[in-house]
């Protein structure tokens, strides 16, 4: 069962909240996938996420692979969401800890976050709900991560005062990427 540790009401009206729990499980327009760039999801959330949506998820990566060629790091890819509570199904090219220069990698995650609330905001969605992109298998460092991806968000919610996106979950499965999160998010907007 999937439970809510943090939320903040930003200034913007729009809701950010952690949530514990399956990515898998989280009722939302949106889910995000941490993808690589053939959107081949063996492993990680990806997986997960197959396992739970159907084999149509990665059949229609796959057609999407074939049509538009590898995902670029940083950019994403929007495909149905099969059997999943959710519309759609936003893969998000992380990237892999140690290729990139950190400050590079850096901006490349807050790439893939961007540009997963802007496929969603395009399309009129309003729920969204967000891994801990490259935090897993990829190796990207949690707090950095966790850093990142609510800064992110903030950045977001802040240009996009009036988008349609108003509800962000991060859904955190293990208990040290869930605690980099509480520890981030406790930094930004701890209430007093």
């Amino acid at each position: 069962m999937n439970a809510v540790v943090r939320e903040v009401c930003l200034p913007t009206g729009q809701t950010v909240r952690l949530v514990h729990g399956d990515i898998t499980a989280e009722p939302v327009d949106a889910i995000v996938n941490a993808a690589n760039s053939y959107l081949k999801h063996g492993g990680g959330v990806a997986a997960a996420i197959v396992r739970k949506g159907g084999l149509s998820i990665q059949q229609e990566s796959d057609e999407w692979v074939r049509q538009h060629g590898p995902v670029p790091t940083g950019q994403v890819a929007v495909t149905g969401a099969g059997n999943l509570p959710a519309r759609v199904v936003i893969h998000a090219v992380g990237p892999v800890w140690g290729e990139h220069p950190p400050e590079e990698a850096d901006a490349l995650l807050r790439d893939a976050v961007w540009n997963s609330l802007k496929a969603a905001h395009e399309r009129g969605l309003t729920r969204i709900a967000l891994p801990a992109i490259s935090a897993g298998i990829f190796g990207f460092p949690k707090d950095r991560c966790a850093a990142i991806l609510l800064d992110t968000v903030r950045a977001f919610c802040e240009q996009y005062p009036d988008s349609p996106l108003r509800d962000i979950r991060f859904v955190l499965f293990d208990e040290p990427t869930l605690q980099a999160f509480v520890d981030a998010f406790d930094a930004r907007w701890r209430q007093s």
